[in-house]
This record gives C-alpha cells, sequence and structure tokens, in this order.
C-alpha cells in the first residue's frame, strides 16, 4: 500500500480506536517500557547530566530501532502503534470524572484522581486548585498525549509515532527539579522541550480556531498566546495553557505545589480563575482539538510522499 494512505489511513484508524476504547487496561506497551527504563535506570544513573544523556539515549535509541523494524507492516501496524501511544480519551474521561467529584463536593475523590492528571500535591488543594490544576494539566497534555503523537506520526511514521512517546515517557519519568533528577533528568527534559515544540504551536493553533465552540474568540486565544505563553518556564506548556485560558476567558498560573516544592507562575489569560463548568468546557476544547489534530496529521501523511518526490525531481534537475 502506498506509504502515505498506509500512514494516514492508520493514524486515523488509530485515533478511531482510542477514542472507541481508550488505553488499554492491561499490558500497556507505555507501562511496560516505563518499567523497561526503570531497570534501565538502575545501571545508567549517577548524578551527571552525561549518565542522563546515556540513559535518554539508549532508551530512546532502543525503541526507535523497533519503530523502524515495524515500518513496514503498513497501516494496521500504524493503527495499533498510534493506539499505543495516544491517550486523549483517557484524558478527557479523567477530566469529566474531576469535575463530577468536584461538582458533588467530593474532594477527597478529585484528590484522588488528580495523580492521574499531573504530579501536583493534592493535599494542599481545595476546589478551586484542584479545577485550577486538572484544566492546566489538560491543556498541556491535549498536546502531550494526542497532537505530538499524531504529528510525529505524519512526519515520520511509527518510528516517530513510538520515539516521541518514548522521549515524553522519560521526561514523565525523570525530568524533575530534584534533587535525584535535576542533572541526571537534564537531556530527558530537554529533549522533550524539542520535541514538543512544533506540536506546541500547532495546538495553539487549533485552540484558536475552534475557540468558538467553547464562546471564546480566536482573537482572544492568539493575543494570550502572544502576551502569556513566553512568561511560562516551559516552552511549550506555556503556548498550550496561555492558549486554553484565552478560549475559555480564565485565568491560569499562579501559586503551584509539586510533592517536590512550590513554584509561583505566571498568569496566562485575562478573567476569573476557572470553575468546574470551566473544566468542562476545557474538556470539549481537548476533544474539539484532538479530532482537529488527527484530521491535520492524516492530511499531511498523504501530502508528505508527493511533496518529498517533487522536491527529488527539483533537485535532479
Amino acid at each position: 500500500m502506498h506509504t502515505g494512505i498506509s500512514t494516514g489511513g492508520g493514524l486515523l484508524l488509530g485515533f478511531a480506536l482510542d477514542r472507541a476504547f481508550g488505553d488499554p487496561r492491561r499490558w500497556h506497551p507505555v507501562a511496560g517500557f516505563g518499567s523497561a527504563a526503570s531497570a534501565l535506570e538502575s545501571l545508567t544513573y549517577a548524578d551527571r547530566r552525561v549518565a542522563g544523556a546515556v540513559h535518554e539515549a539508549v532508551a530512546v535509541g532502543a525503541v526507535l530501532g523497533l519503530g523502524l523494524a515495524a515500518r513496514r507492516g503498513g497501516l494496521a501496524v500504524t493503527a495499533l502503534a498510534t493506539w499505543t501511544v495516544l491517550g486523549g480519551r483517557s484524558l478527557a474521561r479523567a477530566g469529566r470524572a474531576m469535575a463530577d467529584h468536584l461538582e458533588s463536593g467530593d474532594l477527597a475523590g478529585a484528590r484522588a484522581l488528580l495523580p492521574s492528571l499531573c504530579g501536583r500535591d493534592p493535599s494542599v488543594l481545595d476546589a478551586d486548585g484542584l479545577a485550577r490544576a486538572a484544566l492546566e494539566s489538560i491543556a498541556e497534555n491535549t498536546s502531550d498525549a494526542t497532537v505530538a503523537p499524531l504529528f510525529w506520526g505524519a512526519a515520520a511514521g511509527v518510528p516517530g509515532l513510538l520515539g516521541y512517546r518514548a522521549i515524553n515517557t522519560l521526561d514523565a519519568m525523570v525530568g524533575y527539579r530534584n534533587d535525584r533528577y535535576h542533572r541526571f533528568g537534564w537531556a530527558a527534559a530537554r529533549f522533550d522541550d524539542v520535541a514538543n515544540l512544533a506540536p506546541a504551536r500547532v495546538t495553539g493553533l487549533l485552540t484558536a480556531a475552534f475557540a468558538p465552540l467553547v464562546g471564546g474568540r480566536p482573537a482572544a486565544v492568539l493575543r494570550a498566546w502572544r502576551r502569556d505563553a513566553a512568561k511560562h518556564p516551559s516552552p511549550n506548556a506555556g503556548v498550550a495553557e496561555a492558549s486554553m485560558a484565552g478560549a475559555l476567558g480564565v485565568r491560569l498560573g499562579g501559586r503551584t505545589q509539586y510533592r517536590y516544592g512550590t513554584e509561583l507562575r505566571p498568569t496566562l489569560g485575562d478573567g476569573p480563575a476557572p470553575t468546574v463548568p470551566d473544566l468542562r468546557r476545557a474538556v470539549r476544547m481537548s476533544e474539539a482539538v484532538q479530532l482537529g489534530a488527527a484530521v491535520l496529521a492524516a492530511s499531511a501523511a498523504l501530502a508528505l510522499p508527493s511533496l518529498r518526490r517533487r522536491l527529488s525531481l527539483t533537485r535532479a534537475r
């Protein structure tokens, strides 16, 4: 089958599988990679940047090798790889469950759920703090869990899908600024920043395009992005969160409590702090952006082979 057709069709089919079934409940390949990376860390860990770079190279390199070996599997393998690396339905489901807990006054349930969305300390958060934490996580993870893997799947097929997920998973595991990982996790954090530069901005553009679906305006999204995104310590989360804040007309950022310490995040967007209805709107926006990203990625995958052939002919002349 034509490479563009198999890649584009596989991305759409894998996205449909994620929407229908969500993450596999048992034997999830990403969880298996995490276990393997933890075992590798016991051999590679040292409190030095070079050790972290070796850890990153070995772990990501192994996954890329697997992706290269599997890339000739056609549409079915691309679809399964896409389903494996996406987390969009689980993200939306967690967001709705958080809103349900908060609406019913079940703070214990909301606090128990928060670690599935982000690494903040739920014990110090009230209802408003939990809503804001969940909303910011949904904004960032719309890019990380769906837009970015689809972007890299369109650009590089199965190796792109699996390689991106390996990079993102390692960042989640060791990319923290605590005592253990401040140096060792440096490479994982930087690789993740680079891998998400383009996808985060695609997420921002899609958020602007779909802002009217949640009562927002594209101009407000672009204004918040341009004015506020660079204030965020992450070059990519700032784009996703500022864009979401602009679409919803809320203010994100402020004091942010993690288990390893407290950060004072800059203010993103205008308006009041988010409430539970805003969290539900964020979930709707996330799902719209995810669908838009799937269509865009499939279209790009179909167009890329033809574009590459034209570039080759142009160079040959």
